[in-house]
């Protein structure tokens, strides 16, 4: 369960980055919150991983990264449990 909260907080995390907010915001608390408790993870991934450029754009694969590894941690847990 706390793999599927943190991948939603990823996900809103990456949601709320395509959204410009203004710094007095009551959301602005919210995605202060999921950065601080994403970024631990994030940051050395996103360090790790180059940039992809999709023209004057960069992409940030750092979260897609992350949530497959999740996803794949997750299931090596459960089919080990099996045995």
């Amino acid at each position: 369960m706390l793999t599927s909260i943190y991948t939603f907080a990823i996900f809103a995390r990456v949601l709320f980055s395509w959204i410009p907010l203004a710094p007095d915001s009551p959301v602005t608390v919210v995605r202060t919150w999921l950065v601080r408790i994403t970024e631990p993870v994030m940051g050395p991934l996103r360090r790790a991983l180059p940039a992809v450029q999709m023209g004057r754009v960069a992409l940030d694969l750092s979260p897609i990264v992350l949530i497959i590894a999740l996803q794949v941690l997750v299931a090596g847990f459960l089919l080990g449990c099996g045995r």
